[in-house]
């Protein structure tokens, strides 16, 4: 930022004097509106400036102008710095909007170490058209994958010169579930770069990485975890009754279970009853979130994104496992197209859904298998996907509205999850625990699309 460094006056910021201090940001805020300016009138559409343009008004000149001012805004020792570099930030937020891209700015990283084209990034439809052509399946795999038909792949498959074959497409479904199940985990444990590294600043609400990670890598809560009384003192709070309340309707189903069984009509008409009541499950948060212009070039028809399969008089058909499942159907047919792979992922999703300390916040040894089948069942239940031995009466016993808002937002919409999610579900439990039902959602979603998509190909060949 050759002339912008000339520009900004960072040094008065350090001075005794509040008058000084003052002028400074009062330059500062003027700079920051000029460059504000400058780049609204140019659309800031380019991934780099083209030549000539100085790095002045460049956008990651900008972006390293607004990092500056929010790490002042949380950082800086003088409260009236701290404030007007908030306001500052504040004032410019509609023109430079800017989502934490974490995952994306890990892959343009990693396109560019291993020789990509630069070309390719300034927007989808600077990518080959054969890549161009995937854009309506991952759009749809990755927000309403129930909607994948034998269509969507028959008009890859016969593309022309721009085809791809049936081996080049399970592979690239794969990956694109993958990516998918990442973006979920990468929000759902609020993992994001410092906020002087790129994408490392945003006006996003709150979100999980509020936490220090060695919090949650060692599983311990932070202070502010618990309720501190006017003593001072660290009381026990109402969610150690949440986990007694739970582990007794643990015991309670288990009970009914060995007592009696529910006959299939039953069974077929609680899965109604939770498919339907999942679609009125959504956060107070729940507004339309607009993507981040340096993320939303890599893809098209960014107002395209989750809506629920039965709104708007619309019913989809409920996927039965018993019809075409992944043990059976989908395991097999990624193993024969793309060999080995499927073996991997089976792996990866029998980790996730045993994986278990037997632990339950302060319990030992506990048989945590009923909840975690549940938290399963409940995913793929809101993409529609019905297991017939599944009593879905179990789900609405076991978890409670803040958990379902939690887990609906992770798998649905990621970027929208914040800290006070992740804080209002299992209060009691430790951040390892957290992490683990992040895996067990990631891997629940991944093997849903996967669903969708591999019977779709299925159907394709048949």
């Amino acid at each position: 930022m050759a002339e912008g460094e000339n520009e900004v006056r960072w040094d008065g910021l350090c001075s005794r004097d509040p008058t000084a201090r003052e002028t400074a940001l009062e330059n500062i805020r003027q700079v920051v509106l000029r460059k504000t300016e400058y780049l609204r009138s140019v659309k800031e559409t380019l991934y780099r400036p083209p030549e000539g343009l100085s790095n002045a008004v460049s956008l990651d000149g900008m972006n390293k102008l607004l990092a500056h001012l929010l790490m002042l805004s949380k950082r800086c020792p003088f409260k009236d710095v701290r404030e007007r570099s908030g306001f500052i930030l504040r004032s410019v937020e509609a023109a430079a909007r800017h989502q934490c891209s974490y995952l994306v700015n890990l892959h343009v990283s990693d396109f560019l170490h291993v020789g990509g084209d630069p070309k390719w990034l300034n927007g989808l439809e600077n990518a080959p058209q054969k890549l161009q052509n995937l854009g309506e399946l991952n759009k749809v795999l990755a927000h309403r994958p129930w909607l994948i038909t034998k269509e969507h792949i028959e008009g890859l498959l016969k593309a022309e010169e721009h085809s791809w074959s049936l081996a080049e497409l399970v592979h690239a479904v794969v990956l694109l579930t993958h990516y998918h199940s990442l973006a979920s985990f990468t929000f759902g444990c609020g993992i994001s770069p410092e906020i002087h590294c790129d994408g490392g600043h945003t006006f996003r609400p709150p979100s999980v990485s509020n936490y220090c990670i060695c919090d949650i890598t060692n599983g311990n809560h932070s202070v502010d975890d618990m309720q501190v009384n006017s003593a001072g003192n660290i009381s026990v709070n109402d969610s150690f009754f949440e986990v007694e309340a739970l582990m007794e309707k643990m015991k309670q189903l288990q009970e009914c279970r060995d007592e009696e069984e529910a006959s299939q009509e039953e069974m077929a008409s609680r899965f109604e009853i939770e498919k339907r009541e999942s679609m009125f499950v959504f956060s107070s948060d729940d507004d339309e979130a607009t993507p981040a212009r340096d993320v939303s070039r890599h893809f098209e028809d960014t107002s395209y994104g989750y809506k629920d399969f039965s709104r708007h008089g619309m019913h989809v058909p409920t996927f039965r496992v018993q019809d075409y499942c992944w043990e059976d159907h989908g395991y097999s047919l990624v193993n024969r197209l793309y060999p080995d792979v499927g073996q991997l992922i089976d792996e990866k999703f029998h980790i996730a859904y045993n994986l278990t300390y037997n632990t339950m916040a302060m319990h030992k040894d506990v048989d945590t298998s009923m909840l975690r089948r549940a938290i399963w069942n409940y995913i793929h239940c809101m993409f529609g996907i019905r297991y017939d031995d599944y009593d879905y009466g179990e789900i609405n016993q076991l978890l409670d509205r803040s958990f379902k808002v939690y887990i609906k937002t992770v798998v649905c919409t990621p970027e929208k999850v914040t800290k006070r999610m992740y804080d209002s579900f299992w209060r009691q439990f430790k951040h390892s625990e957290k992490v683990h039902v992040n895996l067990l959602l990631i891997e629940a979603r991944m093997q849903a699309e996967l669903l969708y998509a591999l019977r779709a190909i299925t159907r394709y060949m048949t």
